[in-house]
């Protein structure tokens, strides 16, 4: 799966086109050390297939690559980071 990367100054989205599907996770800067995710979107076709656990771990690695933490506001990316012990190093609050 192709995970692009759209980022202006104050925020962006980590999106991927499945069988002609856009999903989409969105987020804030918080100044220059942190994101928080404050979305997630996979629509009824693509539900069931990890579509939204890929965009989440994408951030996590370009986070960490990065040095930054990530704030997850959206209750898909939380939930995620729950179920994902192995991210909590990019967590904030850990």
């Amino acid at each position: 799966m192709d995970i692009s990367l759209d980022e202006t100054e104050t925020g962006g989205r980590y999106h991927a086109v499945v069988d002609g599907h856009t999903s989409e996770m969105t987020f804030s800067k918080a100044g220059a050390s942190m994101i928080i995710i404050d979305h997630t979107d996979v629509p009824e076709a693509l539900r069931g297939q990890g579509v939204g656990v890929k965009l989440v771990e994408r951030a996590v690695q370009d986070m960490r690559e990065a040095g930054k933490k990530i704030m997850p506001l959206c209750p898909f990316a939380a939930a995620q980071f729950r179920k994902h012990p192995q991210w909590h190093d990019v967590l904030q609050g850990r």
